[in-house]
């Protein structure tokens, strides 16, 4: 191993981790970290909240002092892209014309936003003031158009385009959300939460629109000044003035030179527990991947850090010969406003829905069953109901409804000792 060179390919929150932590757990050969980004290796969870607001600088974002890679001899290059990968010679060809040659390969190449589609844009050269999320040039270009009066139309009710509302809200902007479901958050929580979600936006003075048929926008000297839609109280249609639109549609995964190389995956790339893709050379780590929820017994890819985080460290310990797999159980969070949420688990395929507190009061607990079985919970202001249902997650117990609901007993004393 000493001879060998590790290449990791993405210095994002998986890249980053799995680089420093493959020589953590004794990785004794060469290192290299390339980003595609100029910035150092930078958290993206803040983007769309504090940072956006203008409440933490650039330092704060760092996932580590540039030191550190120093002190872990890892050689981090910056503003970087790889273009191909060539797995016969085990060779990976850079944007600059020039190559490294690697013994193993890490792929942590994240995702990227879905690209808005529909009538008055042109991909090619899209407005200047449709803005999509997910870089630290993307959220200083939204936060230069977040002044106080400004009118914002976000495209998306989902966690980014929640949390963009909430923080242009409390600048003072004025927030129109558009979702195509009947309801908020759909896709990742129950519709008890999602009405909870579209009250609180519509009391701080968001529009939140559900159901909604995007026609198209009004562009005019190069930059959006109406999105045009049709909702179901407003069927023959309504124009939203606009100064800025974002388009919060979820995210597509950094495929591309996988696939191009030959690894399977289009949904995302295909590894198993300890990061392992087809290629016995090459590992992957994080958003971009596809991956067995041991935890829920299915395939899925799952987009969050603490995922990324996991997926990373098993990923180092394969290379080094210290297998730990990674059977972590899913969790994601959400600030938005005062309230944060927090899940634990992936509540799909349940057939109850538990309710522990009150709305009314902003800290609540929502858990979710499938016949017996806890699948997960949305913990709302709740940090103690969140630890105690992850430990019930990890070290399952037959509890009823009832008990579920039942705030004089804690859910951490409901867990097995």
């Amino acid at each position: 191993m000493a001879d060998e060179n590790l290449v990791v390919i993405g210095a994002g929150q998986a890249g980053s981790e799995l680089a420093v932590a493959a020589r953590q757990q004794g990785w004794s050969g060469r290192i290299t970290l390339l980003g595609e980004e100029p910035s150092l290796p930078y958290q993206r969870p803040p983007l769309s909240k504090k940072w956006l607001a203008g409440q933490t600088d650039d330092e704060s974002l760092l996932l580590r002092p540039v030191a550190d890679y120093a002190a872990s001899d890892i050689a981090l290059r910056t503003g970087v892209r790889a273009l191909a990968i060539d797995r016969d010679q085990r060779r990976v060809q850079l944007a600059d014309g020039s190559g490294l040659d690697y013994d193993r390969l890490a792929l942590c190449t994240g995702g990227q936003p879905r690209p808005l589609a529909c009538a008055g844009i042109d991909a090619a050269q899209p407005p200047a003031n449709l803005h999509l999320l997910r870089t630290k040039a993307d959220a200083a270009r939204i936060r230069a158009g977040l002044v106080a009066g400004a009118r914002l139309v976000v495209i998306g009710g989902g966690y980014i385009g929640l949390e963009v509302a909430a923080t242009a809200r409390a600048l003072g902007v004025t927030v129109t959300v558009l979702e195509v479901q009947p309801r908020v958050l759909a896709r990742v929580t129950s519709e008890l939460v999602s009405r909870f979600y579209e009250d609180v936006h519509r009391v701080a003075g968001v529009d939140v629109q559900t159901n909604v048929q995007l026609e198209g926008v009004d562009v005019e000297a190069g930059r959006v000044t109406a999105v045009r839609c049709r909702t179901p109280a407003a069927p023959a249609g309504m124009a939203i003035a606009a100064d800025l639109v974002i388009a919060g549609l979820g995210m597509l995964p950094n495929v591309a030179l996988a696939r191009a190389a030959g690894l399977e995956g289009e949904a995302g790339i295909v590894v198993d527990e300890l990061g392992r893709t087809a290629d016995p050379h090459i590992v992957a780590a994080g958003d971009c991947t596809w991956q067995v929820c041991a935890a829920y017994d299915r395939e899925m890819r799952i987009e969050s850090v603490p995922n990324a985080l996991e997926q990373a460290r098993a990923a180092a310990s394969g290379l080094v010969g210290k297998p730990k797999p990674n059977r972590a159980l899913p969790w994601f969070w959400s600030d938005q406003y005062d309230l944060k949420l927090q899940t634990a688990g992936i509540h799909q395929g349940h057939d109850q829905v538990v309710l522990r507190g009150d709305p009314v009061s902003r800290s609540f607990c929502v858990l979710y069953l499938q016949g017996d079985r806890l699948l997960a919970a949305d913990a709302i202001n709740r940090p103690v109901d969140f630890m105690g249902v992850r430990r019930l997650l990890a070290q399952p117990v037959a509890l009823t409804a009832a008990e579920l609901a039942d705030e004089s007993v804690p859910l951490l004393k409901r867990v097995p000792r």
